[in-house]
């Protein structure tokens, strides 16, 4: 895979993220977002790693106000992310 498509692709599950995040997180997602799309690719790795620590801060959030449609929401495309990253080798397989 191209490193520009691994970019393009990373920038996708994050917008997906993003839509699907509280008003406050969302904010936090669109700069992760910026930040992958302007970076060296070198740099992809560890944003796609802040991309699944902030998917499952999102995750927890959800649960902890008893939100149980935006954690279904939020899991899903937190798996698709996180699924996306280890066949990538953005991220370990563990």
């Amino acid at each position: 895979m191209t490193q520009q498509y691994l970019i393009g692709e990373l920038s996708v599950r994050l917008e997906r993220l993003q839509a699907v995040a509280a008003s406050g997180a969302a904010h936090d997602v669109a700069c992760l977002r910026h930040d992958v799309e302007n970076a060296a690719p070198i740099a992809l790795a560890p944003a796609a790693a802040r991309a699944i620590a902030l998917a499952d801060r999102l995750c927890w959030q959800s649960l902890a106000c008893g939100d149980v449609c935006a954690f279904s929401r939020q899991a899903e495309v937190s798996a698709d992310l996180r699924l996306f990253g280890v066949c990538a080798r953005l991220l370990a397989d563990s």
